[in-house]
């Protein structure tokens, strides 16, 4: 069978599946996409994509993976109204399972389209810093920092805080210590065990401040949009995606302890435009950056369960 018509077949049993199943979410009203936002033309650029993904053995993603799990990102992608050509997320591969990984501008997107939020802030706080706020009920109010400017060096990090704005004005808040911040870092597989601090030279340690705000931002839009009453499509598949991904991880560190395998990963661009640290040449580094950004705090193990095509 020639690739074209592999392809095709793919295609058929993957993104017309899905944009099928999308019409119905429309037509029975579970699914309002945001305005501007085409799923058609978001899985386009998404079929583009995944025709250019690899895995870590440079086979392409489209034969290694299974069609239920193509189908499955293709369909947590465009129920949370993002878009792979805006930097919201990526197309990750483990195993045979295709995932697709919010970005933190994805994470950002989604927590404002379902709380109304406009703004979402993030900074990081260095020895020196006067931070003050209050608690209420166990929330943070009030939070008031004070940066002063000799302070910001990478090595003087003690924490970092992100806050998101509502239209009411009302604000959330979460704040993190740095010894937080690193074990959440610390289930990333480029961690290494037993590491208190971050590699020199590693991802984490280039562009800490970065990868700071990042993985606060993502655990305040993770914890705000699951305190909220919204149980629609887009929170289901937010927090599927997030299920799925951690299966896939975890079975991959299977397949890799059992073959007695360490890979070693490192990311050295950014997006001088955005910020955005991405390496897109290869599913590993993709997946580095998108691992910090994603809050891996998982206290129980996960079990992923997706709609079958």
């Amino acid at each position: 069978m020639s690739n074209q018509n592999q392809l095709a077949m793919v295609k058929k049993d993957t993104v017309d599946v899905v944009a099928e199943r999308v019409r119905h979410f429309q037509e029975q009203g579970e699914i309002h996409f945001p305005a501007g936002y085409s799923p058609d033309n978001a899985m386009k650029s998404a079929w583009l994509t995944l025709q250019n993904t690899q895995d870590r053995n440079k086979k392409p993603a489209l034969e290694v993976c299974t069609r239920d799990s193509i189908a499955n990102a293709l369909l947590d992608m465009v129920v949370q109204g993002l878009n792979p050509t805006k930097k919201q997320g990526y197309f990750i591969v483990y195993g045979n399972q295709l995932t697709f990984q919010r970005s933190y501008f994805g994470t950002m997107a989604v927590t404002k389209r379902v709380t109304g939020a406009k703004e979402i802030n993030a900074n990081v706080i260095y020895d020196g810093d006067d931070v003050d706020y209050e608690m209420v009920n166990g929330k943070i109010t009030n939070l008031k920092h004070k940066q002063k400017f000799g302070s910001i060096d990478k090595e003087n990090i003690i924490g970092a805080y992100a806050t998101i704005v509502l239209d009411s004005n009302t604000t959330y808040h979460e704040l993190m210590t740095i010894e937080e911040i690193r074990q959440a870092w610390s289930q990333s597989q480029m961690w290494g065990k037993g590491n208190k601090k971050e590699k020199e030279g590693s991802t984490h340690d280039k562009f800490r401040q970065e990868m700071a705000k990042k993985t606060v931002i993502n655990r305040a839009c993770k914890k705000f949009l699951n305190s909220s009453d919204d149980s629609s499509l887009v929170i289901q598949h937010f927090n599927r995606q997030d299920d799925a991904i951690a299966e896939a991880e975890a079975q991959q560190e299977i397949n890799e302890n059992a073959n007695s395998e360490y890979i070693d990963i490192d990311v050295s661009e950014v997006d001088q435009e955005t910020g955005e640290i991405t390496s897109p040449d290869t599913e590993k580094e993709d997946s580095e950056v998108e691992q910090v950004m994603n809050d891996m705090e998982q206290q129980e193990p996960v079990t992923a369960k997706g709609p079958s095509f």
